[in-house]
């Protein structure tokens, strides 16, 4: 037997044992004795799936009728398991457990991962994980990442849609402008960790990895589609948006035009490795590019928002100066007091009676 070989047997031998230690202190020191054995079988060192009496035992732990911190603890354990093992096979089979929890079991597991990450890191986050005990095992730890870049990125996308892309109704087609921008964005740097799952070298022929890459590729069919409705809503809106949010469509737009291309190839790579096995992807249709030289034409041309919000403001003080107006105009009608009544006019004097009494008041010149 050559050294690679004997090399990869040791690893293996060394495996089983690490996993019958860790099913050993289980069973004597855990208060959660089945759950922790059922998550140390289903994520065992032997490169075959996992056992589905072991899956439907974690998945029971973490339903939404059993207590939170019966979940909380399962979650614990699958993260510990990450981020203590440098075994690619560990690595890849407790990823697959998630994956497969996010999918098939209720909503309150994804809320509940998500909450463990914001008050103990991303257990997803496998940025730096390596398994480089052989070269087929670096190619396989490099899908590894991808993955979990993939599934992390997936509890980003329900975070900023409200929705679980994959197993709720899409609601791209109707939202207004205002989400369309910031969820057309999530999605597609979701489809575009997706499409960074194409295996390289020897995790092309892996079993393992390629029903990872099963799980993968048919979630790519309605991430399109919501990409698809959404670019749709977008263009109905298109022409009537301020240049500030058009040159945010237009950078959707293009980049939606190249992860078509994109999407097509990773699709033919599927097929050359027989993934999706009496599935049919998706038909990619690519935009016209003589609709991107309009949309190009219009940003050229769309209005600024700081001088429609001037012409608004004008008209908008314009107004409030003629309501002031007309509101201190009726204040000062209302609260000024009324004048005094006037006095009634005096009658006229009747000039008879003025003159006699002219005359009695006024003695005549040389009467004595």
């Amino acid at each position: 037997m050559d050294g690679g070989g004997t090399q990869q047997s040791l690893r293996k031998y060394l495996g089983a044992i690490k996993d019958s230690t860790t099913v050993g202190l289980a069973k004597v020191n855990s208060d959660y004795k089945e759950l922790d054995i059922a998550i140390v079988r289903a994520t065992n060192h032997v490169e075959r799936p996992a056992k589905d009496k072991h899956i439907k035992a974690i998945f029971l732990a973490i339903s939404a009728a059993r207590p939170r911190a019966d979940v909380a603890y399962c979650i614990h354990a699958l993260s510990r398991r990450l981020s203590k093992t440098h075994n690619w096979a560990v690595a890849l089979k407790t990823l697959m457990v998630i994956h497969r929890a996010l999918r098939e079991v209720d909503p309150t597991f994804r809320e509940e991962i998500i909450n463990y990450g914001r008050t103990r890191g991303h257990i997803l986050n496998l940025s730096h994980f390596k398994d480089d005990s052989s070269a087929n095992a670096w190619d396989c730890s490099a899908w590894v990442r991808s993955y979990a870049s993939y599934l992390e990125e997936r509890l980003e996308c329900f975070h900023v849609l409200k929705y679980d892309v994959e197993t709720d109704p899409l609601k791209t087609r109707d939202v207004d402008t205002v989400d369309l921008l910031v969820q057309l964005p999530a999605l597609q740097q979701l489809l575009f960790r997706l499409i960074n799952c194409q295996p390289q070298g020897a995790a092309v022929h892996n079993f393992l990895i390629q029903l990872a890459l099963t799980m993968v590729a048919s979630e790519s069919t309605k991430i399109y589609t919501a990409i698809s409705d959404g670019t749709l809503n977008m263009i109905d809106k298109f022409f009537e948006m301020q240049r500030h949010d058009a040159l945010k469509a237009l950078d959707v737009y293009r980049r939606s035009s190249q992860q078509a291309e994109r999407l097509s190839e990773f699709y033919e790579v599927c097929k050359s490795i027989d993934i999706g096995r009496g599935e049919k992807f998706i038909k990619i249709e690519l935009p016209p590019s003589s609709f991107l030289n309009a949309m190009e034409e219009y940003v050229r041309e769309a209005p600024l928002a700081s001088a429609v919000r001037k012409d608004l403001g004008k008209d908008e003080k314009a107004s409030s100066r003629i309501i002031l107006a007309i509101e201190g105009k009726k204040i000062i009608e209302e609260e000024s007091p009324s004048p005094p009544p006037q006095p009634p006019p005096l009658p006229e004097p009747v000039k008879g009676k003025l003159l006699g009494s002219s005359i009695r008041g006024t003695r005549s010149p040389g009467v004595t």
